[in-house]
């Protein structure tokens, strides 16, 4: 039988230290732990400033193994407090090879499994394809501290095949770690509809599959080092919520804030039971969606 579990998001503004953002993260953790907390995420490449505002091999010094330095200290910490955590990680595979990663360590400070960012952005200030290869490690599922836990990370999040095969490999709950925010130029006239928007696909993702999700952004405006960037206001807004996507828990727009909030796996039964979307699916129907378009062989 399955038993309520307290979860923490740490929305946090990052340093041009990663030794210094990796040591407000682990006080942050404390905090979560301290209210309860059994699983605790971190946000997107929280070890640094968002790099990816400007295209610098100079960045890949960065990139780090998994395991490696930081997944060596997060897992230290995770066995000292006795809470799994969720740690996003700019990995660095082999030469030449890096991805936008996230591990989930269990209480017993092991790696309990790995995820690779799966959808690669490319727009101005987010040039992610210059600097990660796509995910190839499937979708992630894995079980600590009573849930069967699921990663996604920042743009999967607006995917709903990524959100649908991550609850189909048993995920109670989706931990998107994040970084998003408004262009200076674009927040006047469309940075409400754009961050409503965000969190509205995210609580279709929870209804659709009826599991909980939880998002998990950085906070404060971060300047580009060089370049024609002129930054990013990340907007925080870190939220949890629940299987018919009720928003249950929500961090504020423009503070550094740890929240914790209690979230009933149990209750992912009863919802399913009354809204049966997994029962009604076609499977037998939905070869198509393997194609770019509707023109494609499966399609026609």
């Amino acid at each position: 039988m399955t038993k309520p579990v307290k979860i923490g998001l740490v929305q946090m503004s990052m340093m041009a230290d990663p030794a210094e953002n990796a040591a407000r993260a682990e006080r942050a953790i404390e905090q979560a732990v301290a209210q309860g907390a059994r699983v605790v995420c971190l946000p997107e490449l929280f070890l640094t400033r968002y790099f990816c505002q400007v295209e610098s091999a100079e960045v890949f010094d960065l990139a780090e193994p998994i395991p490696g330095p930081t997944t060596e200290r997060f897992c230290r910490a995770a066995q000292r407090v006795g809470a799994a955590l969720i740690v996003p990680i700019f990995e660095r595979r082999a030469s030449g090879v890096y991805h936008n990663s996230a591990v989930v360590i269990d209480r017993q400070g092991r790696i309990a499994g790995h995820y690779r960012k799966m959808h690669i952005p490319d727009d101005p200030a987010y040039y992610e394809k210059y600097y990660f290869a796509p995910g190839d490690l499937g979708f992630l599922a894995v079980s600590v501290e009573g849930l069967r836990v699921g990663v996604l990370i920042c743009w999967d999040q607006w995917f709903p095949e990524a959100a649908r095969l991550t609850a189909a490999a048993g995920a109670d709950i989706l931990f998107y770690p994040t970084a998003i925010g408004w262009h200076p130029d674009e927040r006047h006239e469309h940075g409400d509809e754009q961050r409503d928007a965000w969190i509205t696909v995210q609580r279709g993702h929870a209804v659709a599959n009826g599991v909980f999700v939880a998002a998990v952004n950085r906070v404060g405006f971060e300047a580009p080092p060089q370049g024609p960037q002129r930054g990013l206001q990340f907007w925080g807004s870190s939220f949890a919520a629940g299987p018919l996507g009720a928003v249950i828990a929500e961090a504020p727009t423009d503070a550094e804030a740890v929240v914790v909030v209690e979230i009933d796996p149990g209750r992912i039964e009863a919802v399913r039971r009354g809204w049966p979307f997994w029962r009604d699916r076609r499977i037998d129907a939905y070869g198509p969606i393997t194609n770019r378009w509707g023109d494609g062989p499966a399609g026609r």
